[in-house]
């Protein structure tokens, strides 16, 4: 941790980025293994989703596209060694504020439109990152909506398995 200060603060004095080395406390590590696990929980880490995720992280956290393949590999690992999510969730949700708690759930969102389909699992993961997070239900599927239209898909369209839920008994 002092080590992160330390890093900062000669960055900020010297005026050039200083090159890091990405820790499992660091949070964009955290941010990043769990765009990771949207990524792959449906078995499949397509290009498409890797692009984005890439694009997404040096969006947000303002790193180059060297830094940003390392903070994924950082992710990758970090979401293998994790037994749960709440051990990402819980840092974030204490380090965040609500509107930068939103943004991530709506990078979930683009991860998982990326390959063109949502699959059921990805769903289910945002909804429980979006919980522990403390993001509002109504934010989460209004950010989902947001990202389906910016993919050229119907906002307002059901998912396939929204039909299934609804004829359940």
């Amino acid at each position: 941790m002092f080590e992160l200060i330390r890093q900062f603060v000669e960055e900020l004095t010297s005026g050039t980025a200083v090159e890091r080395a990405f820790d499992d406390k660091d949070l964009r590590v955290a941010s990043a293994a769990l765009l990771v696990h949207v990524a792959e929980i449906d078995g499949v880490f397509s290009d498409s989703e890797r692009r984005a995720l890439l694009l997404l992280l040096q969006q947000r956290f303002d790193v180059s596209d060297d830094e940003a393949l390392k903070l994924l590999d950082a992710g990758r690992r970090s979401d293998r060694e994790a037994v749960d999510l709440y051990g990402f969730t819980s840092a974030l949700k204490d380090a965040m504020s609500l509107p930068e708690r939103r943004r991530l759930v709506e990078m979930m969102w683009t991860v998982a439109y990326a390959d063109g389909d949502l699959a059921e699992f990805e769903e289910n993961v945002i909804w429980r990152v979006s919980e522990l997070l403390a993001v509002p239900s109504r934010d989460r599927i209004a950010l989902r909506q947001k990202v389906r239209g910016d993919c050229g898909l119907d906002p307002r369209a059901p998912a396939p398995w929204d039909d299934l839920r609804e004829s359940k008994p």
